[in-house]
């Protein structure tokens, strides 16, 4: 048993415990666990959160039956056959779905493209890899093969409920953080990841999106779906050379700064330009090849939409956070639904402090000299401070776009103070700014404050005096 009480769940053990069975569980169960590893230790204590994040990178392999029983069901009871070699042992695993690499003979990858997704100009996809040393006679090109865990879509609402029973048992995690809301996401968010077929169609449109954009065409890339090698439960791709994105942090200071740059264009792109995501920062979901410097996008289950108006409301606030401007982070705070307009005076001080501190990187000030995000991991100790008051007095849940939103935005900052690169952010964020909404680079720049009703803004003012 874990035991009960936040003190006993919360320990090494019974956190290594926990970790344990959520790896076996696999499926939703550890899809939640990985929601709360995103987390800092204001809402999950240290020993879980380290347990959470080995979670997060393993779960338990299909038996070798088992796995030859799924890629039957997906790509026919000959499915050996259509590989030159396959790998039996997973190179990873995830929440929903385990990783293997196999070769294929190169006519394999000449078949039609997938239908194009909204907003899609150009049938440009990234180049296959080869592989360097394949266990198997050349010209055979190197492939992912993810393979869906049997039954992983039916067991979405069980899974997640036996978790929430455990977390309303131990009184593991605060009554601010709505874990029925994060539930209730993760869950919409899984039975979409189930769906290969709109992954890779998915997939598909943001490599177009990519390679037509001027900035990051040649600095990102994004494998290729093989619709040929493809069906229920499977998902194959042309291969992705390079390593894991944490290895980068040994890499030299320009080629960290120029990484940190693309990485943070690419997110500001994403959302911004085509408000559309992919919202799972997940280290082994970016792949960094060192000699061509490319970034390679992987896993596109979690990628979303995001709507004009919700996006045109999220640059408004975004840009009241980078000028400091308080008023106006309440007034948008509030009106995209983060606020009520009911809490207390110590909620709204701590939510425009940490919006602040979020919003340093693209201050004004930064614009000539950029962000050394090597500082910027001790500023965000004081947000960890303030969501500690944040949890004790928040009255709603964020927006359900918020969660996969700010799991991706958090995780690309994250990445930046990781790899201790100097991005220009600010002038990044000043030519989106330009292309979406002109008015925010005046205010922005000459430091105005935006024209917003000001009575939480008041309220807070009184409180801070």
């Amino acid at each position: 048993a874990l035991g009960r009480g936040s003190g006993a769940l919360t320990s090494g053990r019974n956190a290594e415990r926990l970790a344990d069975a959520l790896c076996r569980m696999r499926g939703a169960a550890l899809k939640l666990g990985q929601m709360l590893s995103m987390q800092d230790e204001s809402v999950v204590p240290g020993p879980l959160s380290a347990a959470l994040e080995r979670a997060r990178g393993a779960a338990d392999a299909m038996p070798r039956e088992q796995l030859g029983e799924a890629l039957a069901a997906g790509l026919g009871a000959d499915w050996r056959a259509k590989f030159a070699e396959f790998e039996d042992r997973p190179c990873a695993a995830a929440s929903i779905g385990q990783v293997h690499r196999a070769w294929v003979r190169p006519e394999m990858l000449a078949e039609p493209e997938l239908e194009k997704g909204p907003g899609q100009h150009s049938s440009a996809h990234a180049e296959p890899a080869t592989s360097s040393s394949p266990p198997c006679a050349p010209p055979s090109v190197q492939v992912a093969v993810k393979v869906q865990y049997p039954g992983v879509a039916q067991s979405i609402q069980s899974d997640v409920d036996n978790l929430l029973r455990l977390v309303y048992v131990s009184k593991l995690l605060p009554r601010g953080m709505y874990v029925e809301n994060m539930a209730r996401v993760a869950k919409a968010e899984l039975l979409a990841e189930c769906d290969y077929g709109a992954e890779a169609a998915a997939q598909a449109r943001m490599a177009a999106l990519v390679a037509a954009h001027p900035k990051l065409r040649g600095r990102v890339s994004v494998p290729r779906p093989l619709l040929a090698l493809s069906g229920p439960g499977v998902l194959t791709t042309t291969w992705a050379e390079g390593e894991p994105l944490d290895r980068a942090q040994a890499l030299g200071r320009e080629e960290r700064d120029a990484l940190g740059e693309t990485l943070l264009r690419l997110t500001l792109a994403e959302l911004f330009d085509w408000r559309f995501m992919q919202t799972d920062p997940n280290w082994g979901n970016f792949v960094y090849h060192s000699p061509s410097q490319t970034l390679h996008m992987l896993d596109f289950g979690a990628a979303r939409e995001f709507s004009r108006d919700f996006v045109r409301r999220y640059l408004r606030m975004v840009a009241a956070c980078a000028r400091g401007d308080e008023a106006a982070i309440l007034h948008w705070s509030l009106d995209m639904g983060f606020l009520t307009g009911e809490e207390a005076p110590e909620m709204l001080d701590a939510h425009a402090r940490a919006a602040g501190v979020v919003g340093m990187p693209f201050a004004e000030r930064h614009l000539e000299s950029g962000y050394d995000f090597a500082e910027h991991g001790e500023k965000t100790k004081d947000v960890t401070r303030l969501g500690s008051v944040m949890l004790k007095h928040r009255l709603t849940p964020p927006p359900d776009e918020s969660y996969s939103l700010h799991r991706r935005l958090s995780g690309a900052i994250l990445a930046c103070i990781k790899l201790r690169a100097n991005v220009r952010a600010c002038a990044l964020f000043k030519q989106v700014c330009a292309r979406h909404d002109p008015e925010l680079v005046r205010l922005n720049q000459e430091g105005l404050r935006e024209d917003v009703p000001r009575e939480l803004y008041d309220t807070m003012m009184r409180h801070r005096a």
